[in-house]
């Protein structure tokens, strides 16, 4: 029999229950409690709290301050600390705001996230054609894929959390719109079946995964490993690739998602082009909204061969 590809159970489950959960559960307590609260009242306090955290938080800062100084080599050192300021702000903003995805009406989250370039999907969808939606790694990310699950069948995949309050909470949040998460272990091959099956995914390119099948190309201000996978995807899945970006307009006090056009399949032949073409879309995403990016991630790790380690 072949193997089963495997996705995340988000039935409660009562072993969740145990005592050494119970400081996770003060966590998602905390969470729901922001997440009730209007962005009116949440969001100046957690812009006072995002304060705190660029007092503790020295090594997540030190690796957006590399991250940002290579992307952006003629960025002053001024426009630095006040893009990495902007980028912890939106961070806990977003992070407060999270639980109402789960606890909030479809109508508020409609509201909330703002959806511009639906006609792309509608195009895709008449066409009878899944949609590979590209997106890197933003801390609204998961408004985006919950929005558009809203709309369209959508599947996931991630990564486990080592807590398992943490996991089951955070995969009932990214199912709560009838979406399935995978399980990273799932690999490529749930992916595609879930594309022969009419339903859409997002998928992050922006991650480093290492050397191996990864190409250099140019990315920003210097260049980045990036596993091309996604133009054959499509092919064999008879799918769009549309790239999302997404941003808090703090003074809306919405989230302002656009969907891109398709890219061109052509842009994706061969594995030099279509890493090329992958680092264009996240350099829109990412341009279009510096401060939302997850600057905290070592995106850098990987390096041609000659270059010292960045971080």
């Amino acid at each position: 029999m072949a193997r089963q590809a495997k996705h995340f159970d988000t039935r409660f489950n009562k072993s969740l229950l145990h005592p050494r959960y119970w400081g996770s559960w003060l966590a998602i307590g905390v969470l729901f409690f922001f997440g009730a609260l209007p962005a009116s009242v949440r969001d100046p306090i957690a812009r006072l709290l995002a304060r705190g955290v660029l007092i503790v938080a020295k090594k997540p800062i030190r690796i957006a301050r590399i991250n940002i100084t290579h992307c952006f080599p003629d960025m002053s050192p001024e426009n630095v600390d006040l893009l990495i300021k902007q980028n912890v702000e939106l961070f806990v903003i977003t992070l407060l705001s999270q639980a109402e995805l789960l606890i909030r009406s479809n109508a508020h989250l409609k509201r909330r996230i703002q959806c511009n370039g639906f006609e792309h999907i509608q195009a895709a969808r008449d066409a009878k054609q899944p949609i590979i939606f590209i997106m890197p790694h933003v801390w609204p990310m998961e408004y985006a894929g919950l929005r558009v699950n809203m709309d369209i069948p959508i599947v996931t995949m991630a990564k486990a959390h080592k807590n398992g309050l943490f996991n089951w909470f955070s995969n009932r949040m990214r199912s709560s719109q009838n979406g399935r998460v995978y399980m990273r272990e799932a690999g490529i091959r749930a992916l595609l079946a879930e594309l022969k099956k009419d339903n859409s995914f997002f998928y992050l390119p922006d991650e480093d995964l290492g050397p191996d099948h990864s190409i250099f190309t140019p990315f920003l201000g210097t260049v980045k490993a990036t596993l091309p996978v996604v133009g054959r995807l499509a092919h064999a899945g008879n799918a769009q690739v549309m790239p999302v970006k997404i941003g808090y307009d703090q003074q809306a006090k919405q989230f302002i998602m656009t969907v891109m056009p398709a890219i061109n399949p052509d842009e994706m032949v061969g594995k030099e082009n279509e890493a090329i073409a992958l680092n264009k879309a996240v350099e829109q995403v990412i341009n279009a909204y510096p401060a939302q990016y997850m600057w905290f991630l070592k995106l850098l790790k990987t390096r041609p061969p000659g270059e010292e380690n960045l971080y």
